[in-house]
């Protein structure tokens, strides 16, 4: 149901972008002289020789030459290794092929491993002693060679001229039909601008309010998330904890002896997805609780042996929902809607049945999955409920809220040894499927949030919404 983009706080999920491999994967190696030319971009270049070296403990005495005293105080270089150690089993080795930005406070790149996968690296850079400060790590849409279709757009230089620029893009997008729903920008956690395009229901042409409630797909799993890191708090379950103990009647035994909560949790289970064959042939209004979901992935056999790879995996994270069923002993919804959404006040989120969706909520439309031409069918095409992987819907208030609340600590992601902490600059979410799109980007050093919520088919939301992001970031404060 979506993308979760792995962590970046990004409080955060590195939630992911896997993306084809293109004929620029073969273009000329990049001139490195940019970088060479400063002493925190010589660092850059030699973090990515040290890393496709592979060997550890040259990346070892690479973080502690490289990396801030105080960055390291705050994470050693223990946890960073670990992260590093996973995400060298994803890439393996690494090639610059893009230099995005090169700042006194930030140098950011694009790369590509040498199984095709994009990846973009930022550097927070403490300009006094050029030592890094942290890392953002997030795979990436491969660069086009064709003209941007926002190349006729201006680049913004302050506030207004941006938050013009959102208008006018958004207003273009919708009358291009591309783009339906809400667009939201805040600052040091306030609204700047607030805005709603299209409409929220086709058959009876209502337009979109800022306050309508849109389907925000797989945003969804960072409650789960977060419900997860309370049940650790609290003791009733460890990150190494294995699957079998908790859930010992999972109905793949075998797996369930092998895979921890920590590998559902990062999608690197083995677990595979259950928006399959199956789920599109079935009779999906019968997909009404989370113990439904289950036959369409828990007998199916391992993708690959847990914890030696990672793919993205909505099953993982139903089996994470039964989790917190079993060691609540409350139903996944009313959990996360009385400790994750009443403490925040979250009072227009939660996971309705699609026949009885509320006033002001966004009904999806979609062009997938139909016989007949138009603007796209209604997405009753989705299972009756969303889940614990995804589906439920929400507004860009209150996702704004939920912001508040993981920064104030109110809610907070759990303490995997540095899945959630190896990002510095904020939140990256973003959920998508038929008929929904949804975009959390947050960049702490900037103090922006960009909130879209769309009822169309991806990329509606998320590819404008980080090109705003893109503009906030680069205004000159």
């Amino acid at each position: 149901m979506g993308k979760i983009r792995v962590p970046r706080m990004k409080i955060i999920l590195i939630t992911a972008f896997v993306c084809s491999l293109t004929a620029i994967a073969a273009a000329q190696p990049v001139d490195l002289s940019r970088l060479n030319s400063s002493q925190a971009g010589k660092r850059v270049v030699e973090y990515f020789n040290t890393f496709n070296t592979g060997d550890e403990e040259k990346l070892r005495a690479f973080f502690l030459e490289n990396i801030a005293p105080q960055a390291l105080k705050e994470r050693p270089v223990e946890p960073r290794l670990e992260f590093h150690r996973q995400l060298r089993t994803d890439v393996r080795k690494v090639e610059i092929k893009k230099i995005v930005s090169v700042r006194a406070d930030e140098i950011v790149v694009l790369v590509q491993s040498v199984n095709g996968q994009w990846v973009s690296y930022g550097f927070a850079i403490d300009p006094t002693t050029t030592k890094f400060l942290g890392f953002k790590i997030e795979q990436a849409e491969a660069p086009s060679e064709k003209q941007s279709e926002f190349a006729g757009y201006a680049i913004p230089t302050t506030i207004p001229e941006t938050t013009a620029a959102a208008d006018k893009l958004f207003g273009d997008l919708t009358r291009a039909d591309a783009f339906s729903g809400v667009v939201m920008i805040a600052k040091e956690g306030k609204p700047i601008f607030s805005n709603a395009y299209g409409l929220a229901n086709i058959e009876t042409k209502t337009p979109a309010n800022v306050n309508t409630r849109f389907n925000i797909g797989s945003i969804n799993k960072d409650f789960t998330v977060v419900a997860i890191g309370q049940l650790i708090r609290h003791g009733k379950l460890a990150w190494d904890d294995k699957l079998i103990k908790v859930l010992p009647d999972y109905l793949n035994k075998e797996a369930a002896e092998k895979i921890t909560i920590g590998q559902l949790v990062t999608m690197r289970s083995g677990i595979g997805d259950f928006v399959n064959d199956e789920f599109w042939s079935m009779d999906r209004s019968k997909l009404r609780d989370l113990k439904d979901f289950f036959k369409l992935f828990a007998t199916k056999p391992l993708l690959f042996e847990p914890g030696t790879s990672r793919r993205y995996s909505n099953g993982g994270y139903v089996v994470l929902g039964m989790i917190i069923e079993k060691l609540s002993g409350m139903n996944y919804y009313d959990y996360v809607r009385e400790n994750v959404f009443k403490p925040a006040g979250m009072n227009d989120t939660d996971s309705y049945y699609m026949e009885k969706l509320p006033p002001n909520t966004a009904f999806g439309y979609t062009v997938h999955h139909q016989n007949t031409p138009g603007r796209g069918r209604n997405n009753t095409i989705l299972s009756a409920r969303g889940s614990s992987a995804g589906g439920g819907y929400s507004t860009a208030s209150d996702l704004l809220k939920f912001v508040a609340a993981l920064r104030s600590r109110k809610l907070e992601m759990p303490d995997d040894n540095g899945f959630f902490r190896e990002k510095f600059g904020g939140i990256g979410t973003a959920g998508g499927s038929e008929g929904v799109n949804a975009l959390l980007e947050v960049d702490e050093r900037s103090g922006y949030t960009v909130i879209v919520l769309s009822n169309i088919d991806p990329p509606s939301a998320e590819k404008p919404g980080m090109k705003l992001m893109e503009w906030l970031k680069n205004i000159k404060q």
